[in-house]
């Protein structure tokens, strides 16, 4: 994998590039639908790819650990052949769910060891046998494990869980590269900067991150519970860090007014549910506003969903139909929702990249956040 820089805008820190990976390549700013468990949820492949325009997904390393297991994924020859999808995969390290699973973990040097949330059984995660079972899944991005710390954590824990990810880390990265790939094709490990809300330990993670020289890096344990301007002022101070001739990953975030200003600082992958997960309870992002399609007032509205056009599907379907198949219980109504969600933000980051390359992404960014986040 490499990453080719093709535009730094002239009034930002925004960068439009490309990704060049064995399964294809990724043009960035990228948002990677989140597929947990090997699907996006509700959306087969070639929806995906032709309705929602995603270029990579991301799927969990921990959740498929589980189930449906590294022998399946195995005797599959890895996650692209078991759900047929043909484009670049990334897989998290299950580091985030070590984090969300705090009642059922114990950490120590070694690893993280935990409960499964299917039947209780005990389990370790280390550095090392994470990198060989994304080996196994097969994804062409590799995440190394970390702890994710509380956005509350004080600066001792912060310390403390930040210093046990970088030991981790030195040991992923070894185990990385004393490893090969079990198919035919590529892989590449992204270490992950930690440090929680403060900017020194961030300083000193970025640093020591940087110094491996890895072919992408990541940015954790942001949008865990601090305010938003937290969030952005620590991507500021990471990024003066980080390399400018490697992609930057914001894992976890966010809206689309998290990453259009992230975008402007830098950032240039971004993965989160939000879209999916909201798209199932009937929350929709437009070019003009955000849309609850089970209020009672799209129940006449027999416009299509968003008539400018984000993919196909928005202008097969009006509101009212939409509305009336979640008021119904019918399952192709979050089908839908969610493919519309997806393709809005694949819209959102080709027209940052269109801005980010014609050097005007500062004063669109500004003008379409009160645009797209106003509530119709």
């Amino acid at each position: 994998m490499f990453f080719v820089l093709q535009n730094s805008d002239k009034f930002s820190h925004a960068r439009a590039g490309s990704i060049k990976t064995d399964h294809g390549d990724i043009e960035t700013p990228v948002f990677m639908p989140v597929g947990t468990a090997g699907s996006v949820k509700g959306i087969d492949v070639k929806a995906l790819d032709e309705q929602a325009k995603a270029t990579i997904i991301l799927g969990n390393t921990y959740h498929l650990y589980l189930r449906p297991g590294i022998e399946v994924m195995r005797q599959a020859g890895g996650l692209h052949n078991f759900c047929a999808w043909k484009r670049p995969i990334l897989t998290d390290s299950g580091g985030f769910q070590v984090f969300s699973l705090s009642q059922r973990r114990k950490l120590s040097e070694n690893g993280a060891e935990f409960q499964s949330h299917i039947d209780g059984s005990k389990h370790l995660f280390t550095p090392e046998n994470v990198v060989d079972t994304q080996r196994i899944i097969g994804a062409d991005i590799i995440m190394a494990l970390d702890e994710c710390a509380p956005g509350d954590s004080d600066i001792e824990y912060a310390k403390k869980s930040m210093e046990l990810t970088h030991r981790w880390l030195k040991r992923g990265i070894e185990h990385f590269e004393n490893t090969k790939p079990l198919y035919n094709f590529s892989q590449t490990f992204f270490p992950i900067v930690q440090g929680c809300c403060f900017k020194d330990l961030r300083k000193q993670s970025a640093d020591f991150v940087s110094q491996f020289n890895c072919a992408g890096n990541a940015i954790g344990g942001l949008a865990v519970g601090e305010p938003q301007e937290v969030m952005y002022e620590m991507i500021e101070v990471v990024n003066n860090i980080l390399p400018l001739d490697k992609p930057r990953y914001l894992m976890g975030v966010g809206t689309p007014a998290n990453i259009l200003e992230a975008i402007s600082l830098g950032i240039d992958m971004f993965d989160c549910v939000i879209p999916t997960r909201n798209g199932r309870n009937g929350m929709l992002f437009t070019q003009n506003g955000i849309i609850n399609i089970k209020n009672e007032k799209w129940k006449y509205d027999f416009t299509k969903i968003d008539e400018t056009g984000t993919c196909e599907i928005d202008i097969t379907y009006s509101k009212a139909y939409l509305r009336h198949l979640f008021i119904s219980g019918e399952m192709l109504g979050p089908q839908i929702a969610s493919i519309h969600n997806l393709a809005f933000y694949s819209w959102l980051m080709q027209e940052s990249r269109k801005h980010i390359l014609k050097n005007s992404f500062v004063e669109w960014k500004n003008k379409i956040i009160k645009q797209i986040m106003v509530r119709l």
